[in-house]
């Protein structure tokens, strides 16, 4: 059964925000998909966004993307948006959108340049799932301000490849506290930039179910939500 945990900010949105979760899989599918989705509906109703779900890539017209403040990536692998609903895409970020990614967003669309210079930097690897140390960087960030300097936390930890030097990091994990990090000690995992007209926000955490029952999580995805949402 999944735990309830009421996570609410200082920022209170006027009117209500619209957010979409979208959770196509080609390859990989998480089983903690429809966990995340149910997390992220719950944090809408608490916080005053509404939250539509969709696995329906024929979904991405520019009318429908036109309605949402926000489009967030939970999850998602391989290639899951034709050339047509790609180019919608880039024209709502282009037109002040925002996305967020979480996860396997960075294992998506590897042969769409202008998404992975987006979401910052692709997938390479992970080890076994371990406990793991991660430096909070920033906690006046909306998504770290309420995170000790050293978060550590269970999950499944991503090394990356074709990392943009444009990212703001916010979070790096220390590769000596668990095995089998590839990137060194530049080993970003959540960060932001504003791109191409746009801005987004990206945590590699949320592989396990038990993520989204963690308080410190939930207010971390919350957090990046607020960033996203924020004018």
């Amino acid at each position: 059964m999944l735990m309830m945990f009421m996570v609410v900010v200082s920022t209170a949105f006027a009117a209500p925000n619209k957010v979409l979760v979208y959770t196509k899989t080609e390859g990989f599918r998480h089983t903690s998909i429809e966990t995340g989705v149910k997390t992220i509906q719950q944090l809408g109703a608490e916080n005053n966004f509404e939250v539509v779900y969709t696995e329906d890539a024929s979904k991405f017209t520019v009318t429908f993307l036109t309605q949402f403040n926000l489009v967030i990536f939970l999850n998602t692998t391989g290639d899951i948006l034709n050339e047509e609903q790609q180019a919608n895409f880039e024209n709502y970020i282009q037109n002040g959108g925002s996305f967020m990614g979480i996860h396997s967003a960075a294992d998506t669309e590897y042969d769409w340049p202008w998404y992975g210079k987006l979401v910052g930097a692709y997938f390479l690897s992970h080890p076994d799932q371990a406990h793991a140390n991660i430096h909070v960087l920033n906690t006046d960030h909306p998504a770290c301000k309420h995170l000790p300097k050293v978060w550590s936390r269970f999950d499944e930890w991503y090394n990356y490849k074709n990392i943009s030097p444009e990212i703001t990091v916010l979070m790096e994990l220390d590769e000596t506290s668990y095995a089998g990090g590839e990137n060194g000690a530049h080993h970003p995992i959540a960060w932001y930039q504003e791109y191409d007209g746009g801005k987004m926000f990206y945590t590699a955490g949320g592989h396990t179910e038990a993520s989204y029952s963690e308080p410190d999580f939930r207010a971390h995805l919350l957090g990046g939500i607020i960033y996203c949402l924020e004018k």
